[in-house]
């Protein structure tokens, strides 16, 4: 499985990105999808995930009603949705994929910068 993520930039507090992350290699729809986000000193935390089919998403507490994970399982690719971006926000996101049952992200893309500035 390779990931390929993208979308990452400069915003303002307040501003919106979209993330996208192609995957390749193996069946998109078999696997479920994930966003982490890991800032300068701290450690890499879950962002938002999303199932096989999207029917089960799950968001960390800080960014619930602000971001939107989604997936086109026709396009291979999963999303992230960054609405009123605060400069708490900023890190390097990184799209990760499972194949269930087991629920561990066992493939990553790359990195892709994400800076909100105040």
């Amino acid at each position: 499985v390779q990931l390929q993520a993208s979308g990452g930039g400069l915003v303002q507090a307040g501003g919106s990105l979209r993330l996208s992350c192609a995957a390749s290699g193996r069946t998109f729809s078999n696997y479920g999808m994930g966003w982490f986000r890991q800032a300068p000193g701290k450690e890499r935390e879950v962002v938002a995930r999303i199932s096989w089919n999207g029917g089960r998403t799950y968001y960390t507490n800080s960014v619930k009603g602000r971001f939107t994970i989604s997936r086109d399982n026709a396009k291979n690719t999963v999303y992230l949705q960054m609405n009123s971006l605060k400069p708490e926000d900023t890190a390097v996101y990184y799209c990760a994929a499972y194949i269930p049952p087991s629920v561990e992200f066992a493939y990553w893309g790359q990195g892709t910068q994400v800076t909100v500035s105040s």
